[in-house]
């Protein structure tokens, strides 16, 4: 059963709308019968607070924003993911992506824009690569292509792959073609350190489209070898779902592929979150991995959209992005159990090991109906002891939640702006916020980077963690007792 919290007023800290604005100079360039279904929860009290006015900034006194960088043409698109190395931030936007210099969080400035329109362009890192996603039929593999429709024998879908040893200007040197694109990938490092392997999710197949054919319930392994990247080619296609995925609902997404895998290397271990199932694999063979457990919600989960392990791999959530990102689902209407995270313990050991629903987690706020929100992208704060992630809700903003105890998540920090617009529904909001070095950064949809400070003694142990390179979907081990 869930514990769910009473809803409070905001106790909110107003900031000051008008940060500055940097202007910077850049160079472009288990088996099916596993299944386990969720049973209803009970329902919560109905939620009251102030919802801000449009572009007004709130948040909790423990988390501020202290930098902004908005988005210029040509990379006015929408925004999408962010990967970091080093000093770096690398953050993908449907015509390409930006390099960000973050060696000062509080004044971070642009290295590069890279013009290379293919939507998402989901992107990742390893050494001197940058991999781009590409789910938008394209008239060819180059960065100069233009939109051609699916149905095109010769249109093009895949991965993009670039050089990114001169981060002033990086240089595009591979391209790999896979079945119905590349809506995400995970870089999943091999066990020789010659080798990354990327997982490929993609969905939606239809029968008019000659490389996205039905059932499609498969993911693309593509193997790089490090020493000779433009190499990197299709290895594999395993079948998650031999005897076929969730059949769909009136509520629920049919499986017809994956959206997103979060992978866990130091356990051997991923999470899928594939439309309308949630898997754990066994990736010990990165080319061939495995499906131990599978899990279904059919009363609350629209559309398996990511998931994200506790450090100790005895944890997994798996977010539910109802309405596709697009629709104002953090209201009294669809309460808290939709639209929100699935927290689930990990039991047993090896090829019996499962997982067992706990609660469910969702901000604790109201958000206008004129504001797109769900669960979407986040990551783990490595902090000491404890189990604690921070998440991005689109235009519900930022939130920081502990869910140490999994059935009982709470919030502990949060930050928002308010609507894009009083009057009508105008899409935007924070796509993904990530813990990197000691502060969170967002890459918003319309807004551009925000950089924010999370000072808690809860999460103060989380500055004792550095890494040298963070794909958030890759996810790493640190220190724990």
């Amino acid at each position: 059963m869930i514990r769910l919290h009473k809803p409070r007023l905001r106790q909110l800290r107003i900031v000051a709308l008008a940060t500055t604005g940097l202007l910077v100079a850049s160079a472009l360039v288990a088996p099916a019968s596993n299944a386990q279904t969720v049973p209803q929860a009970a329902p919560a009290p109905a939620l009251t607070n102030t919802i801000p006015g449009v572009d007004e900034i709130v948040s909790s006194p423990n988390l501020r924003q202290i930098a902004n960088v908005p988005k210029v043409a040509p990379l006015d698109a929408t925004n999408s993911d962010i990967a970091f190395q080093g000093k770096y931030a690398f953050a993908g936007n449907y015509n390409g992506f930006v390099i960000y210099d973050i060696s000062r969080p509080s004044a971070p400035t642009v290295k590069a824009r890279v013009l290379c329109p293919g939507s998402q362009n989901d992107i990742s890192v390893h050494g001197d690569l940058l991999f781009l996603s590409t789910d938008s039929s394209r008239s060819d593999d180059s960065c100069n292509s233009t939109a051609q429709g699916a149905d095109v024998k010769d249109s093009w879908e895949g991965i993009k792959v670039f050089d990114i040893k001169d981060k002033a200007n990086p240089r595009y040197i591979k391209s790999v073609e896979t079945a119905c694109g590349s809506h995400t990938h995970t870089l999943v490092p091999g066990k020789n350190n010659k080798t990354v392997y990327l997982y490929v999710s993609s969905y939606s197949p239809r029968a008019e489209f000659p490389d996205c054919q039905p059932p499609h319930d498969s993911i693309s392994i593509i193997k790089v070898p490090l020493k000779k990247p433009t190499d990197a080619a299709v290895i594999a296609a395993p079948n998650l779902f031999p005897d076929g995925g969730f059949p769909g609902s009136e509520t629920g997404s049919a499986t017809t592929g994956c959206h997103d895998i979060t992978v866990y290397p130091a356990k051997d271990l991923a999470a899928g979150a594939c439309m309308g199932d949630g898997i754990l694999l066994d990736i010990k063979n990165r080319e061939a991995p495995r499906v131990i457990n599978r899990v279904r919600d059919e009363v609350n989960f629209a559309f398996w959209h990511s998931a994200t392990f506790n450090n100790a791999g005895t944890k997994v959530i798996f977010t539910d992005e109802l309405g596709g990102g697009g629709a104002a689902t953090c209201n009294e209407a669809v309460g808290p159990n939709r639209g929100a995270d699935a927290i689930y313990d990990i039991s047993g050991r090896g090829n019996a090991r499962k997982m067992t629903f706990r609660s469910y987690y969702k901000i604790p706020r109201a958000n206008a109906d004129t504001e797109n929100c769900v669960a979407h992208n986040g990551s783990l704060i490595p902090v000491l002891g404890k189990d604690i992630m921070v998440q991005a809700w689109y235009q519900g903003g930022i939130s920081v939640w502990d869910f140490t105890d999994s059935a009982n998540p709470k919030e502990i920090a949060f930050w928002e702006r308010g609507p894009l617009s009083a009057d009508r529904p105008v899409g935007g909001g924070t796509w993904s916020a990530y813990y990197y070095n000691g502060h969170i950064y967002s890459n918003d949809m319309v807004k551009g980077l925000d950089v924010l400070e999370l000072n808690d003694w809860r999460t103060w142990t989380a500055k004792l963690t550095r890494y040298q390179e963070l794909n958030v979907q890759t996810q790493p081990s640190y220190l724990g007792w």
